[in-house]
């Protein structure tokens, strides 16, 4: 199949896609439907193994051990929300923002960070941070916009800042030292999560009108006590994130600590009641399930894309072009975000890894370096419509339409672009710290 064949058939799969959402069919079931259709039309397959590829594919990307994180870490947000955790957490943060452009506003970066670092997960980030922080922000007049801007592209933090599930799926891929490229993703984090807050600064002082008015800054002692309800939610994830970096604890037996550790302090603060655990566990069934179905719609799509070559003859054609290093980077950002629009960050790497990575290394680029580099372009791809999956994790929770939702995060999508850019400018802010812990030959 030529190249231009490549480009009709993907070209009509994502037209048909966006009819169905157009026409509001649910998610899930338009990735399913695209999947079906493309393997109906574009392959050689006998119409009974077109089920048989549905039901398997379906089943592989539910029956995870590391996707059982996903609920518990989302039960874990409902109880944050549905007691006065939450309420707490801000209670406790305000004070230490009240002069800073945006205040409360960082709180979602901060918080998507913090939560990122032990989940490991795009979704459960942001499904779990837009839980505790959208009722809080929206009832203290933040602008809503800005709120679901920031949760959309921060949430993505989850799959830069270790451990990660992505970073791991992309180090055996590369056969390249899990632990190297969970080092070398920290700081690259910490830099997007400046750039994330300094647009919130930035934007805050040029709408001050949308900013409500800060209350007044107590003294240094008041700050302290106000902070001593965050003390025990502190605890708790200093305790998950050690215990996973210590490796006593897998992500997902992190994520029932973190259940049981949510449940202990509501109980404590005398906020957990039956009717709010019950409401707790049912709102953390339905966004589990939902999340889940458009996982499985997502996995028969790409075995779609894979039986039709899609991914595999771009890549090839990328190679057969004959560019330099940084013309080959910039072609290859262009062809994964492209992706990025009908397939999750997980199938990208996997499907396009055997052709990409030897075209990398023979352009002489550090394989830990295009790491953090495809990670980040995945996290574009997060919150680039039609399928971008934080884009549909909130707009299942708020009932925003997606590309509503995708017109707030263009600013932050331009601050993933700039962080991007910088890491290809100065490769070292990747490289330096696995470097400096493990040496540079190991």
């Amino acid at each position: 199949m030529g190249m231009v064949g490549v480009a009709e058939i993907g070209l009509f799969l994502l037209v048909v896609m966006l009819l169905l959402l157009g026409g509001g069919v649910w998610i899930a079931m338009t990735l399913a439907i695209v999947g079906w259709v493309g393997m109906a039309l574009f392959t050689d397959m006998a119409p009974a193994r077109w089920g048989e590829n549905l039901f398997v594919s379906m089943w592989s990307s539910s029956a995870s051990w590391e996707l059982a994180a996903l609920p518990l870490f989302i039960w874990m947000g409902e109880i944050l929300f549905r007691t006065r955790l939450s309420e707490q957490m801000f209670e406790g943060l305000a004070p230490w923002l009240g002069r800073v452009p945006g205040r409360l506003m960082h709180t979602t970066i901060l918080g998507c960070g913090i939560f990122g670092s032990v989940s490991g997960s795009s979704a459960a980030t942001c499904a779990t941070i837009a839980k505790v922080a959208l009722p809080e922000l929206k009832r203290r007049g933040y602008d809503e916009n800005l709120a679901l801007g920031a949760l959309a592209t921060a949430g993505t933090l989850g799959i830069l800042i270790p451990p990660s599930i992505t970073m791991v799926v992309y180090a055996v891929a590369a056969d390249a030292s899990i632990i190297r490229i969970f080092l070398a993703g920290f700081i690259p984090g910490f830099l997007l999560m400046a750039l994330f807050s300094g647009y919130i600064a930035w934007w805050s002082i040029r709408h001050p009108d949308k900013v409500p008015p800060s209350d007044p800054v107590p003294g240094f002692l008041e700050k302290i006590r106000r902070s001593g309800s965050l003390i025990p939610v502190t605890l708790l994830i200093v305790f998950i994130v050690w215990v996973l970096v210590a490796g006593w604890a897998t992500a997902t037996e992190c994520a029932a600590f973190g259940v049981l550790g949510s449940l202990a302090i509501a109980a404590s603060s005398r906020s957990l009641t039956r009717e709010n655990f019950v409401a707790s566990l049912m709102g953390a069934t339905r966004v589990s399930c939902m999340i889940m179905f458009i996982l499985a719609g997502a996995a028969f799509l790409t075995k779609t894309m894979a039986f039709t070559g899609i991914p595999r003859q771009l890549a090839e054609w990328v190679s057969s072009l004959g560019l330099s290093p940084y013309s080959l980077i910039a072609v290859l950002a262009v062809v994964y975000l492209v992706l990025g629009t009908a397939l999750d960050g997980i199938s990208m790497i996997v499907l396009t890894s055997a052709v990409v990575l030897p075209m990398i290394q023979k352009a002489g680029f550090d394989l830990i370096w295009f790491g953090i580099f495809i990670v980040l372009l995945v996290e574009i791809a997060e919150v680039t419509p039609p399928v971008g999956f934080n884009l549909f994790v909130l707009q299942n929770m708020t009932g925003k339409d997606s590309n509503t939702i995708a017109r707030a995060a263009i600013p932050f999508f331009v601050m993933l672009v700039v962080c991007i850019a910088l890491i290809t400018v100065f490769p070292e802010i990747v490289t330096w710290l696995p470097d400096a812990v493990m040496g540079k030959d190991r």
